[in-house]
C-alpha cells in the first residue's frame, strides 16, 4: 500500500532519457531544479547506479554542487563521472583549475576524487551537431567513460535472499506460510532462513515455495510467493518482519537519515516540527513509531525542507544503508527518507 501513498501528490520534475552504448542500456533521470534533485534522491523509488556531475568550465561547482555529491554519497550511489560544460568558452587555466576543486570536492565527500573520469566538453556544440573535440566527441567520450568506469550493477537475485512478511497462516497438518514479495535473492526448500525484526532473531527452515496453490523449486527476486516455515508458529511471525539469509542482515533502532518533509501543497504537514518530534515511520510493510533527533544545531523543520536526522525506532527493524521509507502522521505521509548511516 505505501509505495503509491509516498508518491501521491509529491511531484517531481525529472526528465527520463534511455539510450544505448555498444555494451550496455541506460535509463538517465535528469532534474531541472535544486529541489527536484534532492526529492528525487530521497523520495525515487529507483536506486541510482551511477551519477553524471556537470559542472560549468566558466564558473566552477556552485554552493548546491556539495550538497549534490553528498546526498549522492549518502543514499547509495556508487559512481559519479564528471562533465565539465561550456569548453568552447572558458579560459583553458580555468578548465584545469574547476577540475582540481571537483576532484577535492568528491575526495571530501567520500568518493574517489583522484581516480573518478572527468570529460571537458561543450553540451551546447554538441547539440549543435559540431563534430569537433569539445563537441559529439566529448559525449562519446562521456559514454566511453560511464562504460569503463561504472560497474555492472549485482542483479537482484544474485544478492542475498530477503523477503518482507506482509501476511502468515497457518495450514492445518502443513505448518505456518508466510506471504510476501521477494525483494531479492532466491529460496529453495530446505534452506535455512532467519526472522529478523520487531522480536529476537530466531532461525527455521524453507519446506516449500508455493505460488497461486502451486509448489515450486525455487521463488527469486520479484515474485509474490507463500513460504512455508517449519516448527514456526503463527504468532512467531508478523507483518513488519522480513525473512533472509542467515546472518545477511540485523535488526536495529537507532540510524542516520536523509529526509525530505512535503509541503502542505504535496499534503504535508501545515507545521514546522521540532526536536523529539514523534511520528510513525514506514519501513517495508509496517508503521513503528520513533522519534527524531535533528543533528547541526537545527532547531525546528519547516514543511518542503531536506534534513539530516537521527531516528530512534520503539522496535528493531531489519536495515541495511539505502533503506527507503516514509514518515506518516495518523495514516498519511508527511516525509519521505533513505537511512544513510546505522548507529546500533
Amino acid at each position: 500500500k505505501a509505495p503509491e501513498e509516498r508518491k501521491r501528490g509529491i511531484t517531481i520534475a525529472t526528465a527520463h532519457v534511455e539510450y544505448q552504448t555498444e555494451n550496455r542500456h541506460y535509463a538517465h533521470v535528469d532534474c531541472p531544479g535544486h529541489a527536484d534533485y534532492v526529492k528525487n534522491m530521497i523520495v525515487g523509488a529507483a536506486q541510482m547506479d551511477a551519477a553524471i556531475l556537470v559542472v560549468s568550465g566558466v564558473d566552477g561547482p556552485m554552493p548546491q554542487t556539495r550538497e549534490h555529491i553528498l546526498l549522492a554519497k549518502q543514499v547509495g550511489v556508487g559512481y559519479i563521472v564528471v562533465y565539465i560544460n561550456k569548453a568552447d568558452v572558458a579560459d583553458p587555466d580555468m578548465i584545469d583549475l574547476v577540475e582540481m576543486e571537483v576532484r577535492e570536492l568528491l575526495t571530501k565527500y567520500g568518493f574517489p576524487g583522484d581516480d573518478v573520469p572527468v570529460v571537458v566538453g561543450s553540451a551546447l556544440k554538441a547539440l549543435e551537431d559540431e563534430d569537433s573535440e569539445y563537441g559529439k566527441k566529448s559525449i562519446k567520450k562521456l559514454m566511453e567513460k560511464l562504460d569503463e568506469y561504472v560497474a555492472v550493477p549485482p542483479r537482484p537475485v544474485d544478492l542475498p535472499f530477503l523477503m518482507p512478511v506482509e501476511d502468515v497462516f497457518s495450514i492445518s497438518g502443513r505448518g505456518t506460510v508466510v506471504t510476501g514479495r521477494i525483494e531479492r535473492g532466491e529460496i529453495k526448500p530446505g534452506e535455512e532462513v532467519e526472522i529478523v525484526g520487531l522480536k529476537d532473531t530466531q532461525k527455521t527452515i524453507c519446506t516449500g515455495v508455493e505460488m497461486f496453490k502451486k509448489l515450486l523449486d525455487k521463488g527469486s527476486a520479484g515474485l509474490n510467493v507463500g513460504i512455508l516455515l517449519r516448527g514456526t508458529k503463527r504468532e512467531e511471525v508478523e507483518r513488519g518482519q522480513i525473512l533472509a539469509k542467515p546472518g545477511s542482515i540485523t535488526p536495529h533502532k537507532k540510524f542516520k537519515a536523509e529526509v525530505y518533509i512535503l509541503k502542505k501543497e504535496e499534503g504535508g504537514r501545515h507545521t514546522p516540527f521540532f526536536a523529539n518530534y514523534q511520528p510513525q515511520f514506514y519501513l517495508r510493510t509496517t508503521d513503528v513509531t520513533g522519534s527524531i533527533k535533528l543533528l547541526d544545531g537545527k532547531e525546528m523543520v519547516m514543511p518542503g525542507d531536506n534534513v539530516s536526522i537521527e531516528v530512534d525506532l520503539q522496535f528493531p527493524i531489519a536495515m541495511d544503508k539505502g533503506l527507503r521509507f516514509a514518515i506518516r502522521e495518523g495514516g498519511r505521509t508527511v516525509g519521505s527518507g533513505v537511512v544513510s548511516e546505522i548507529l546500533e
